[in-house]
């Protein structure tokens, strides 16, 4: 692991909380995104989830033109578009615009997951035929996209992204099993292991990406992150509450019951099964909860663990102000320089 400072960034997912709009959701992520800006964070992306109700983050590319408007020194981004709902030609189109309103700002992190159901899917993208092939040949063509070019005798080589953009945005893979750290190598891309998705296997598979990565003509070295579930307070008995949300919605989700806007009140009182138990204690290993001085510990450690220098902090919290000072406490934990006044 290298003594350099760990970066923090942020990943966002507008979550929707009880007694609280979708509405309201976005306007929280733009808050958000804001005061990360303020606190120095190093960059702010936003996922895209469909046909959830307690997500309200669809549209990554339509809310980051907004963020980046409102913003001033982070990097903004998507964490991430899922290619296989979508056209590439309309991808590079979408973050090249972005280029265009915000040049060298801009990540594209992109996962091979349809971020919903297999029916949704289906609906996003009715030619969707959900191979792995599909996924590189995307990545190859986005490439294509973004330098002017394409193949002789294909149709990209008659077809150029609009608008023609001197720069290219900063190109990520999300992994949560490693595969994709493998094409993440291959295309020369950086790495973000989602670990809080799977907390198992991510430090083998950031090794692997490290030893497979070949040079491309947009990167030059491995970049690597990993994204994990964070909630810092000073408050013992809000740490506590927030650890019993979490785990019945890692419950509810894993037994197919979709996830819907809760609070503590909701789950004080539920009680679980031996093996219902056994899967909580196996979902606590994507969460680090704790006091400012436990979190700094924590991280620290699985920032070594990684062998990575950014920790990507996603927190969803029962009151937004919460979630607000748990990015500020991570921030002061770290030493990270505001980048204006508050």
């Amino acid at each position: 692991m290298n003594t350099k400072q760990i970066r923090l960034s942020v990943l966002d997912q507008s979550p929707v909380r009880k007694g609280v709009t979708a509405e309201q959701a976005v306007k929280e992520t733009i808050e958000l995104a804001k005061y990360t800006d303020r606190l120095g964070y190093t960059r702010f992306w936003i996922s895209e989830h469909h046909n959830t109700g307690s997500l309200a983050g669809s549209t990554p590319e339509v809310l980051l033109a907004y963020l980046g408007s409102q913003t001033h020194n982070i990097r903004i981004g998507s964490g991430g578009v899922m290619m296989p709902n979508h056209s590439t030609l309309k991808v590079a189109e979408n973050f090249r615009m972005l280029e265009a309103l915000f040049p060298g700002r801009v990540d594209l992190g992109m996962g091979r997951a349809p971020g919903t159901d297999r029916l949704t899917a289906s609906v996003l993208n009715p030619s969707n035929q959900f191979g792995p092939q599909d996924f590189v040949n995307q990545l190859y063509d986005l490439t294509n996209y973004f330098h002017d070019r394409g193949e002789p005798g294909t149709p990209q080589s008659k077809i150029r992204a609009i608008p023609q953009v001197q720069t290219v945005p900063h190109m990520w893979l999300l992994s949560s099993s490693g595969e994709s750290g493998l094409f993440a190598a291959h295309f020369g891309m950086g790495l973000s292991f989602a670990h809080f998705i799977n907390p198992i296997g991510g430090p083998q598979a950031v090794a692997a990406y490290r030893e497979r990565f070949k040079s491309s003509e947009d990167q030059a070295e491995p970049a690597a992150s990993v994204a994990i579930f964070v909630f810092c307070s000073e408050d013992e008995e809000k740490i506590r509450r927030h650890q019993a949300v979490m785990d019945f919605r890692f419950n509810q989700f894993e037994q197919g019951k979709g996830i819907v806007p809760i609070a503590y009140d909701d789950v004080k009182d539920v009680t679980y099964t031996i093996n219902e138990q056994e899967r909580i204690m196996h979902n606590r290993k994507r969460v680090i909860a704790g006091t400012p001085v436990q979190l700094k510990e924590k991280l620290t450690k699985l920032a070594e663990e990684y062998d990575v220098e950014e920790i990507i902090a996603v927190t969803i919290t029962e009151d937004f102000g919460d979630r607000l000072e748990s990015y500020r406490l991570l921030a002061e934990q770290f030493g990270l320089e505001k980048a204006i006044s508050d």
